[in-house]
Order: C-alpha cells, then sequence, then structure tokens
C-alpha cells in the first residue's frame, strides 16, 4: 500500500511538471494588479456603475424609427462570458474584467427557448418565436404549433408573418445578414412558411411535397415578401439549376446548383430588380466597391453554402460580419422612414456542434465587434437594438482556472481520478469524446489551442446538443426597458413591433407626436394624477 501510494504522488509531480512546462502558470498564485488590491478602487467603479444606473431612471419613451436584431445562434450564458474573456485577452488583458459591446446595453432579460414540443429547442423553432412572436414546433419555419414538420398539407392556414414583414408593410427598409446560407432556420423564419427547415431548394424536397404545392426556401426568399432591401449571406447553390457550376468554385460538385425546377432565382432577381438601384454581389471586392449612397436593394450571395469562419475566411477575398453589417446599415439608412435588420451570427452554433469551442467564442467575438459597429452608425434616440440569442450549447468552462488563465488553456490541476490533465473548457457531450486503450486522452499529448480543437466531452455524440436553458436578451435604445425579467421568447418581436409603431396593437401611437409612446389607458382607468389627489385628501381627514 505504502508503495501504491509513493507511486501515485510520484505520478500527481510529474504532472503538476509536466503542466507547468506547458505554460499553465495556473499552479501559484497569480500577480493581482495593485490597483486592484484597494478598495477604493472598486467602491470608485461601483459608484460610477450606479450613477449610471440612476441615469436610467430617465426612460427612452421615444419612438424606434429603426431596429437592429442580432441573434447569436447558440449563444449561451457561458458562451457570452468565454467570449468575453477571449476578446478581453485578444486586447491584451487578461479578460474577465473586459466589457464587451453587448455588456454595455443598460437592459438584460432572460428569454424561456423551448419549442412548443421540445424541452431543449431548436433553432427554426425559436426562429418563428422571436421574429414572429408565435412559438412553434421545431423544425418549422414560419408557422404556428398546427403545423406539423414535413407534413406538407399542414402549412396553409397556419402561416405566421414577422416583424422584418410587419417593418416592410410599414414602408421601412428591411435587411437580412448572416453567416450561415440566407435560406438557414434563423433568416428564413422572416420571409417564409415551411414545415421543414431543410427544404433549401426543391433539390432537397420530397417529390409529394413539391406536387403538393410546398415550396422551397430559397424560392420563398424572393416570392413571400417582394424586394427585401437588403440580402447578405451564404446559400448560393440554391438559387441555381442543378449542376450549374459555381462561379468561385466551378470544379468542385458539391458547390453546384441544387435546383430541380430548372430556375436561376439570381437572374430573376436581377431582371426584377433591373429598373431598380439594386446590385448582386457573390466577393468582398464587389461588397465593398458599392455606394451605398446610391444603392437601395443589394443581394449578396458569398459562398455556396456556409460563410467560412471568421478565422479562416480570406480577408481578401470574404467579408467579415462587421463589414456585411457595415454596408448593410449604410443603404437601409436611405429610407427616411427608418428600417429593420437582422443579423445572425450563425456559425457560433456550428462551431458548438463541432465540438471546436475556438470558433464558437471568435465567432461571438467577431459578432461583438459587429454589435459596436452598428452602435456607430446609429443612435440610442432613435434605434432600438436587441443582442439575443435561440439557444445555448452543452458548453462549460471551469475548473477553478486563476485570473488571467487562457480561455483555451488548461485547468490548474489534474483529475483525481484518472490522474490526466483537462482543459478549463468541456462539453457536456459532443465529437471530443475520445479514448485511447480505454482510457481518457491524456490532452497534454495534443495541441489543444489549434483552431479546430474539438474539447473533450462526457458522452460521445457526432454532433454536439442544445443545452435547454434560459439565454440573454441584452437591450438598448426606445423602449428597451420593457425587455426585462424572464420572458417567453415570443414576447420579443411584439417589443420591437410596439417600440417601432409596426405590426398589431399600434393604438399607443397616437402620443408619438408629443415626443413619447404612452400605453393607451384601459377602460375605466383612473388617472395616477387622479388617485393622488384622492389619497391626499383622504389622508388629510384623517
Amino acid at each position: 500500500m505504502a508503495h501504491r501510494n509513493v507511486c501515485t504522488m510520484l505520478v500527481r509531480t510529474l504532472l503538476l511538471c509536466s503542466l507547468m512546462a506547458l505554460g499553465v502558470h495556473s499552479v501559484g498564485k497569480k500577480n493581482i494588479p495593485d490597483k486592484e488590491k484597494n478598495p477604493a478602487y472598486w467602491n470608485t467603479w461601483a459608484q460610477s456603475t450606479l450613477k449610471q444606473a440612476l441615469q436610467l431612471q430617465e426612460l427612452n419613451t421615444k419612438v424606434a424609427k429603426n431596429i437592429i436584431l442580432f441573434l447569436g445562434d447558440g449563444m449561451g450564458v457561458a458562451t457570452v462570458t468565454a467570449a468575453r474573456i477571449l476578446k478581453g485577452q485578444l486586447n491584451g488583458q487578461s479578460g474577465e474584467e473586459y466589457e464587451m459591446e453587448m455588456d454595455k446595453f443598460p437592459y438584460v432579460a432572460l428569454s424561456k427557448t423551448y419549442n412548443t414540443d421540445a424541452q431543449v429547442p431548436d433553432s427554426a423553432g425559436t426562429a418563428t418565436a422571436y421574429l414572429c412572436g408565435v412559438k412553434a414546433n421545431e423544425g418549422t419555419l414560419g408557422v404556428s404549433a398546427a403545423a406539423v414538420r414535413s407534413q406538407c398539407n399542414t402549412t396553409e392556414g397556419n402561416e405566421v408573418t414577422s416583424i422584418l414583414k410587419w417593418a416592410k408593410d410599414a414602408g421601412k427598409s428591411v435587411g437580412i445578414v448572416t453567416t450561415t446560407r440566407i435560406n438557414h432556420a434563423t433568416p428564413s423564419a422572416a420571409y417564409a412558411h415551411c414545415v421543414d427547415r431543410d427544404w433549401f431548394s426543391d433539390g432537397e424536397m420530397p417529390q409529394e411535397a413539391v406536387d403538393a404545392g410546398c415550396k422551397d426556401i430559397a424560392r420563398q426568399l424572393f416570392e413571400n415578401i417582394q424586394d427585401i432591401d437588403v440580402i447578405m449571406g451564404g446559400g448560393r447553390k440554391y438559387m441555381f439549376p442543378k449542376d450549374t457550376p459555381d462561379v468561385e468554385y466551378p470544379n468542385d460538385k458539391l458547390h453546384m446548383g441544387t435546383r430541380k425546377d430548372g430556375r436561376n432565382l439570381v437572374d430573376e432577381w436581377k431582371e426584377r430588380m433591373k429598373e431598380k438601384r439594386a446590385h448582386y454581389v457573390w466577393n468582398k471586392k464587389e461588397l465593398l466597391s458599392l455606394n451605398p449612397n446610391k444603392v437601395d436593394h443589394v443581394l449578396g450571395l458569398f459562398e455556396p453554402s456556409d460563410l467560412p469562419y471568421d478565422l479562416e475566411r480570406n480577408k481578401e477575398t470574404d467579408p467579415s460580419l462587421t463589414e456585411l453589417v457595415d454596408v448593410a446599415l449604410k443603404i437601409l439608412k436611405n429610407n427616411p422612414n427608418g428600417f429593420f435588420l437582422l443579423v445572425e451570427g450563425g456559425r457560433i452554433d456550428h462551431g458548438h456542434h463541432d465540438g471546436k469551442a475556438k470558433q464558437a467564442l471568435h465567432e461571438t467575438v467577431e459578432m461583438d465587434r459587429a454589435i459596436g459597429r452598428a452602435g456607430l452608425l446609429t443612435s440610442v434616440h432613435d434605434t432600438l437594438t436587441v443582442v439575443t440569442a435561440d439557444h445555448s450549447h452543452v458548453f462549460s468552462f471551469g475548473g477553478y482556472t486563476p485570473r488571467g488563465n487562457n480561455i483555451f488553456g488548461l485547468a490548474p490541476m489534474m483529475s483525481d481520478v484518472d490522474q490526466k490533465p483537462f482543459t478549463s473548457i468541456l462539453y457536456g457531450n459532443g465529437p471530443g469524446y475520445k479514448l485511447i486503450n480505454g482510457l481518457r486522452e491524456n490532452v497534454s499529448t495534443v495541441d489543444y489551442q489549434q483552431n479546430n480543437y474539438r474539447a473533450q466531452s462526457a458522452v460521445p455524440l457526432s454532433y454536439e446538443t442544445h443545452g435547454g436553458e434560459d439565454v440573454a436578451i441584452f437591450s438598448k435604445g426606445p423602449l428597451a426597458h420593457l425587455l426585462h425579467g424572464v420572458k417567453e421568447q415570443n414576447y420579443i418581436p411584439h417589443v420591437m413591433a410596439y417600440a417601432a409603431c409596426v405590426g398589431q396593437n399600434r393604438e399607443h401611437c397616437r402620443a408619438a407626436s408629443s415626443g413619447g409612446l404612452r400605453p393607451s389607458p384601459s377602460p375605466g382607468a383612473v388617472p395616477v394624477s387622479v388617485l393622488a389627489v384622492a389619497l391626499t385628501l383622504a389622508w388629510l381627514r384623517c
């Protein structure tokens, strides 16, 4: 027994030395900045924050001329926190104290993400909720819960419209920007009514659904809401006839057109828009050569499928999300009536599904940069900006890491079960599960900081799953304070519509001309001033 204990201690000592050699400096105490040792530092910071909070007592009740919805697909609270640390470390700080753009928003709420038929949701049913104001079944887009996934005959009569359409009908310009396919789940709910999120083109639909009259999502992009002003994302191959070579990858069969109906939706769009200030672009050079002041409509399809991860994109040919948002906003601002813009950081979700935390977190950082750019191009006085997620992932980071620990680094301890080190970032399930000779892989033998490293997971799955906990809603601008507390996800577009006086429930807009929006009084309601006088008189009599 004594010999065994000595061996165990020796193994632990060797592993501890290995961790130190690998650059994990967390075994000792981290140097604390001198200013943080002084209570005055924290008290001053807190008092400054308090003063800012007190200013929020004067609510912004103006009309929201513009609405911007940033959707981080799969951006749970743990992802936001880890991305904050990463962005801070990219800026030379320890990271924990860093403030992202979304962190600066004055109002935060929680969104309950479940679908009508799922405790842990998917991105289609959730998109229907936060865009159309109605909870729906997983896998369905722009239809109520009365519609059944993949059953074409349940579509008609169950369609629900989105805030994008409400804004368009009110005379505003509207746009969609995404890092995924433009006909992927999140953007599709803004314009499509489809009982299956995978019906990207008619090439992915069962023939009986086509024969029954159901339309593929790509077709609905151009037919359901006429002239969406800004369309930017991927999904080029779904717009062209089957086997049409792609303009960028002409020899790659995987990227060839998929449409069985023979239609060229891009050419049809260009023909329809030829008398307008409209442009079709497919690369960064063409996009940035546009003069936004002379453009009212743009169709930008930058990849056959999804856009590349930000860490992997060609910075000469592939636009970043920030660049897409910059051009989109400059075009949409041409409309004096205002605009609605949906922006999706869609590949956060893809990174997590693949167990590639580094890709997911860098995608989150890039979306935060886009949020910052949007803030510079708009004003909180007339623009309601909302940042939220559709769902989370089974992503976590922990292990008692010290201040400033590399977010992709090792925990400062070894497992007391298998005597091996582990990364701070882990997944509850996914493709990172790996055994060698029946034992957990020793992460110190691999490059766990490379871009496509798959973090270890507790349960083996080829595709990591979503998480079911609430996600955050950050908001700023007119009536942003209405997004507070814990709310159902479908509440979000109702607030945006109310603030912008679009869609239903516009009676309150009669007060807009007098400087702010006020709810219409309920029938029989007694004004607060009358109640105050009555209470005062009663008190005096006493």
